[in-house]
């Protein structure tokens, strides 16, 4: 049975879906559409928004447009525009807009040696070596380095179930790096890359992590795959973790999790992305659990979101509303 005592009182979420959501769409999806919809997202009380990722253009042609949007923005009073980079060119176009964006360092460890290879093309200790290089690189541009972020903490594709073992290897391998670099890590993000979690491994995994860094708070990025991942946050909650990673609409997926043929072709569409941003707020709202956020702007924003990808997304509340709506008619 989980342990409700533990769960807080305040979440603080980051909003993903502009840069999960545009990196896996079709598209193309115009640079004053992805515009329109950070502007909307950041009216609704939001305070970090991840708006976009410094990447290959070859490898995700959704974000080729990165540095254009970026530049359009205007940031609101009390909202954090915070990107995603994987190296030295990534931070230089990122730093080019230091005056928009929220920059600090994150050193990125996998717990799975499969799906480092495929995802990043490099062994578990190639990574290392190359977020030791990545971390200089920071600290010579001035930057924290903040966070440590664990991509397939709760299971592979590509190799199957990760141990915990594994995943505290992961954390140990980042906290080597920072601190031979003399940095103090403030936050550990354990991502559900694939969709593996269930609400007992995420008590069991984010359990082993507390118990060898208790005084480092943990953030949950989490994947709805196979229909879990809102129960999976509640599983978090319930071991007092107060961070998520979500995306309006349930946006967005990982382009480089699906297992792929001897033909390097998928085997299936890949499937849902993050959990939604509207039905995490409306856990914790009916849970009596502040976020800050307005839900019934957010689902407004998810109908727009629907609107610029042009089909529907997965989340439930998006579908039936918020109850705060239904409760306001019938006072009325």
């Amino acid at each position: 049975m989980m342990n409700t005592s533990n769960i807080p009182s305040y979440l603080h979420i980051t909003e993903e879906g502009p840069r999960e959501g545009f990196q896996i769409e079709p598209g193309p999806i115009a640079t004053a559409d992805k515009i329109r919809l950070i502007n909307a997202l950041s009216e609704t009380g939001l305070t970090t928004i991840q708006v976009c990722s410094f990447v290959s253009e070859r490898l995700v042609p959704g974000w080729a447009d990165a540095d254009d949007v970026v530049s359009a923005l205007i940031k609101p009073d009390k909202v954090d525009y915070v990107a995603l980079w994987f190296n030295a060119r990534g931070l230089a176009r990122a730093m080019n807009h230091a005056d928009t964006l929220t920059l600090s360092g994150t050193i990125h460890t996998v717990a799975s040696e499969a799906f480092c290879v495929s995802n990043l093309n490099r062994t578990l200790a190639e990574n290392n070596a190359a977020m030791r290089l990545q971390t200089k690189a920071h600290q010579d541009n001035g930057l924290a380095i903040k966070k440590i972020s664990v991509m397939a903490a709760f299971g592979c594709n590509f190799s199957g179930d990760v141990p915990v073992a594994d995943v505290l290897r992961a954390v140990s391998d980042g906290m080597d790096i920072a601190h031979e670099a003399s940095e103090s890590i403030r936050e550990i993000a354990l991502a559900d890359t694939m969709g593996w979690a269930n609400p007992t491994l995420i008590q069991k995994v984010v359990g082993a992590v507390k118990d060898a860094w208790s005084d480092i708070p943990v953030r949950l990025h989490l994947h709805d795959t196979r229909g879990l991942g809102i129960a999976n946050a509640y599983a978090g909650m319930c071991m007092g973790v107060d961070r998520f990673d979500t995306t309006v609409g349930g946006l967005g997926g990982c382009p480089f999790a699906a297992k792929r043929s001897n033909g390097n072709n998928p085997q299936r569409a890949l499937p849902p992305g993050n959990i939604a941003t509207e039905e995490l707020v409306l856990l914790a709202s009916e849970m009596g659990v502040e976020t800050g956020v307005d839900i019934d702007a957010l689902i407004d924003v998810g109908r727009q979101a629907e609107s610029i990808v042009g089909h529907s997304l997965p989340s439930a509340a998006l579908r039936g509303g918020s109850l705060s709506s239904y409760r306001r008619a019938l006072t009325n």
